[in-house]
């Protein structure tokens, strides 16, 4: 009886290791997962360093204008510099083992399954820190003499976290205070929330009936997109309780916090090494190991470009 010509998946072309496809398709799983799954990406400053552990970001300010005396010189005027320090932090990975006897008795493939919770994994460590540094640059003083620094906007009781009325008079308070420090209007706003504060304005008809406000909601699918011009993000990463362990850079006492509105200018992220997958057969344990990882850090670059909503408990 003839042997059967087995078609292994996992070859590329029908040579070399048999696993060869399997991370390709895990790590493209895990990146697919990461970018659905993040909701500061595309709303922060992202820069790439090929090495180093840290970067100066530079900040100035303001220059005026006057009028010019004929015959008099000009020489230019002088203008404050200053300048914020984003650091790398330690290597963040998500690990999965997978052993061979487990793998051969299962039904389904459950390799995809961990791809998608090592990105997802990955996703909301990202979102954490981004929006702890985004709480902290709202509480922050101003990086160059002479210009603002951040807002915090305390409500009475608790009453951003429980009144739509309220949270929703602390956002307009919000664009009032960007307009005040010359924030353009052309820079997007967004808030981050919990859930409980976006289902409090979904119940509000005036945010939500499109024959009021157009577009900016859905009512029968309890959609609400802005506020004072401000996009609304739904998030459970919000921090809301005292954090005290970790890199220093995301400690604080959070408790208090409502929601976060800020520019895609107040934080900055710095990426040394993006997101990487590696996968390694391990012959004494007899299963699969694989790594999800980046190596980045987060930090406050424009605390005047946030505004943090917060209650008195």
């Amino acid at each position: 009886m003839a042997n059967a010509s087995p078609i292994r998946v996992g070859q590329v072309n029908g040579a070399g290791m048999t696993d060869e496809m399997f991370l390709k398709v895990f790590g493209g799983e895990v990146l697919t997962a990461f970018n659905t799954e993040t909701k500061v990406l595309d709303k922060h400053f992202v820069r790439t360093i090929p090495s180093g552990k840290s970067a100066s970001f530079p900040a100035t300010w303001k220059v005026n204008a006057g009028y010019h005396t004929p015959g008099a010189e000009i020489v230019g005027q002088s203008s404050n510099v200053a300048e914020r320090v984003i650091t790398i932090d330690d290597l963040l990975l998500s690990d999965v083992f997978i052993p061979n006897i487990d793998e051969a008795k299962n039904h389904y493939d459950y390799r995809s399954i961990y791809s998608t919770e090592c990105g997802h994994a990955l996703a909301n460590n990202w979102d954490k820190n981004v929006l702890r540094v985004g709480v902290l640059a709202a509480r922050a003083s101003a990086t160059v003499t002479g210009a603002f620094g951040g807002t915090s906007l305390t409500s009475a009781t608790t009453l951003y976290k429980t009144s739509a009325t309220d949270l929703i008079a602390g956002h307009y308070a919000a664009a009032q205070v960007f307009d005040e420090k010359d924030i353009p209007e052309s820079k997007r706003k967004y808030s981050f929330m919990k859930p409980a504060q976006y289902w409090l304005l979904a119940q509000v008809d005036n945010l939500v009936d499109k024959d009021v406000n157009g577009s900016n909601g859905e009512k029968n699918k309890g959609k609400v997109y802005e506020v004072a011009g401000i996009e609304l993000v739904k998030t459970n990463n919000l921090p809301n309780a005292v954090v005290n362990t970790g890199p220093a850079a995301y400690q604080g006492d959070f408790s208090k916090t409502a929601a976060l509105i800020k520019t895609a200018d107040a934080v900055g992220t710095l990426k040394l090494l993006d997101l990487q997958n590696e996968m390694g057969y391990d012959m004494r344990r007899q299963g699969t190991l694989i790594i999800s990882k980046y190596l980045m850090g987060h930090g406050i670059l424009r605390p005047e470009c946030s505004v943090e909503l917060k209650t008195t408990a």
